[in-house]
């Protein structure tokens, strides 16, 4: 670390303060600017001056105030206490800021991130004079019911173990260890790290991604999964369902940890989310969800800087968890206006500007955020891994503008939110036909080993086919009508139509609905694509294409999603003897 370097403050525009003598100070170092201590970034030097990206609001600060640099980047700290709370972009906890300041956050006001004076059960789990690599897990935390906390060496500090706290009750930043060097110089460490943010943590070997992160919602587990480790992006306008399509994520993902970035949001949806969140049920523990989730909320008008930063922290606090050997599903709502954010600290800063004014090292910035999503397997057998789950909220919907294009090209999962879906109430909104996965191989490879003959891909081909048929179809009802087809596409169109309402549509408020297991899934589709086998071999012996639609089996495919209950497989058995008997009773009537 370097020592600290005093300036002065010669120029302040908006966020971007510049200041004069601190050539001793380096780029990415952490500032504390003004009278008020205001936290800053600095961004550039030149030989006569520095130029910092500030936090926080600076209104009140003028030319002649000092700046300090505090010879270490932003950095934030990592320790018992980040699960159950809410942060802003630069880690500060909001809800003690809001009870020392209330509803509106004083300028100036600080706060350890970690509360100091909570005592936390320790228990270590390695002993003296062990040779401890960096990353290495020393003790355990009970931190919630559903997180047990394991406190680990920073990832730059490694070797002989020395001295560790027995079992008892300690504050976070009491003494836990004292590791000797190889240098031979002893380091005491606290049960908390600081890391910056800005610098991936890199403790394990990468792994390729291939176990299915599954979320309950059928669109996307059965028709575009996404991998533990994975990337993907949720794309929409305006009220296509972003927000709830991430709660509902956020719910019901297969994750161990939930980091959910509320990114430039307004304010009256980050509120929902602070409102909701303590209240919504884990599934896993009947807990409140909260007990496995860390909030960073970074509303629209919180100062535009720190919005930028939120993407970092978030990202840095998932990687902490994930060298623990948990899995964390990251959800950022919304990239888009993390990208705002880079356009006007670049305008402030007379960066030559790109397409529709953004910086020209947009799609840098958003490359070196999702290639720290990933999966990782540690010295000690554990594996750990980060899905990031990025929205994206292009004006007027529009998908040809550069946030959007950069980010498909580094996310492997495409989920695009349809505006004429969601005008329909048809929810989630992704559009099938536009929408992409790029783990599909690797899902079904994965699924094969350890369910050999798994059916999951063969029946989401064809279904997915009937799907592509059916938009081929549309075009010519358009047309002609649909009395023009032939019984056998007519088939196509009514079958399609129960996939889109029976299957791909999903309630995120119904009791049973709302999730929906991988297995029940597979129950559903195999049932909708046995109807439409048995229907066209019907239709060969002259049967109508109206009377095999108003079958009543037909109105119980819709219906199956919300009347059978997860757990009860066997009733999907009915259904397809209700399909045979049915269409055989018909084709008898009509020979």
């Amino acid at each position: 670390m370097n020592e600290q370097v005093i300036g002065t403050i010669i120029s302040v525009d908006g966020p971007v303060v510049k200041a004069r003598g601190m050539s001793m100070a380096g780029v990415a170092d952490q500032a504390e600017v003004g009278d008020q201590g205001l936290v800053g970034e600095i961004i550039m030097m030149t030989d006569k001056e520095a130029t910092i990206q500030v936090y926080e609001d600076t209104t009140g600060i003028r030319p002649g105030q000092k700046v300090v640099s505090l010879g270490r980047p932003l950095s934030v700290e990592l320790g018992p206490g980040l699960v159950g709370s809410t942060f802003d972009g630069i880690q500060r906890p909001l809800e003690r800021l809001a009870a020392a300041s209330g509803d509106f956050i004083a300028t100036g006001i600080k706060a350890p991130p970690l509360d100091r004076d909570r005592r936390w059960q320790w228990k270590p789990l390695v002993s003296e004079g062990a040779d401890l690599a960096a990353g290495s897990i020393i003790g355990e935390v009970p931190e919630t019911t559903a997180v047990v906390h394991r406190v680990m060496l920073p990832p730059d500090v490694s070797g002989k173990l020395i001295w560790i706290a027995p079992p008892g009750e300690y504050r976070v930043a009491d003494k836990a260890a004292v590791v000797e060097l190889s240098s031979g110089e002893k380091v005491e460490l606290p049960f908390f790290h600081r890391w910056p943010v800005r610098r991936a943590r890199m403790l394990g070997k990468r792994l390729s991604p291939s176990e299915p992160l599954v979320t309950g919602q059928r669109v996307i587990d059965f028709c575009f999964p996404i991998a533990k480790g994975g990337t993907a992006v949720i794309p929409g306008g305006f009220g296509t369902g972003k927000t709830v399509t991430q709660h509902q994520l956020a719910k019901w993902a297969d994750a161990d940890v939930i980091v959910y970035i509320g990114c430039g949001e307004r304010g009256n949806e980050m509120t929902q989310v602070l409102e909701e969140f303590p209240h919504l049920k884990d599934p896993r523990t009947g807990r409140p969800l909260l007990e496995r989730t860390v909030l960073v909320a970074n509303t629209s008008n919180m100062p535009v800087t720190a919005r930028e930063a939120s993407i970092y922290t978030g990202i840095t606090i998932a990687e902490y968890f994930r060298d623990m050997g948990y899995h964390v599903a990251l959800m950022a709502d919304s990239t888009s206006r993390w990208a705002e954010a880079l356009r006007e600290i670049s305008g402030r800063l007379e960066a030559m500007p790109a397409e529709e004014g953004f910086p020209a090292y947009l799609a840098s910035r958003l490359a070196e955020f999702y290639e720290r999503a990933g999966i990782m397997q540690f010295a000690n057998g554990k594996t750990g891994s980060v899905s990031i789950i990025g929205a994206v909220s292009p004006p007027g919907g529009d998908f040809s503008e550069p946030v959007t294009q950069h980010t498909r090209r580094f996310c492997r999962t495409f989920w695009a939110l349809d505006k004429a879906l969601a005008s329909e109430r048809h929810f989630p909104s992704i559009n099938w036909n536009n929408s992409y996965s790029g783990y599909i191989n690797d899902v079904d490879r994965w699924r094969k080993e350890k369910w050999p003959g798994d059916p999951w891909n063969a029946l989401r081909t064809e279904a997915m086919r009937l799907m592509q048929q059916e938009d081929r179809l549309q075009r010519v009802v358009r047309l002609v009508g649909p009395d023009a087809l032939p019984d056998d596409q007519r088939l196509i169109l009514g079958v399609a139509e129960i996939i889109k309402r029976g299957f791909l549509e999903q309630s995120a408020f119904d009791e049973i609905d709302s999730y929906c297991p991988m297995p029940k899934q597979i129950k559903m589709m195999d049932c909708i694509l046995h109807f439409y086998h048995r229907g066209a071999e019907a239709l060969k012996t002259g049967m109508n294409i109206v009377a095999l639609m108003e079958l009543d089996v037909v109105d119980r495919l819709r219906r199956m999603k919300a009347d059978i209950a997860n757990d009860k497989l066997e009733v999907f058995d009915e259904i397809r003897k209700q399909v045979d008997q049915q269409t055989q009773a018909l084709v008898k009537e009509y020979a």
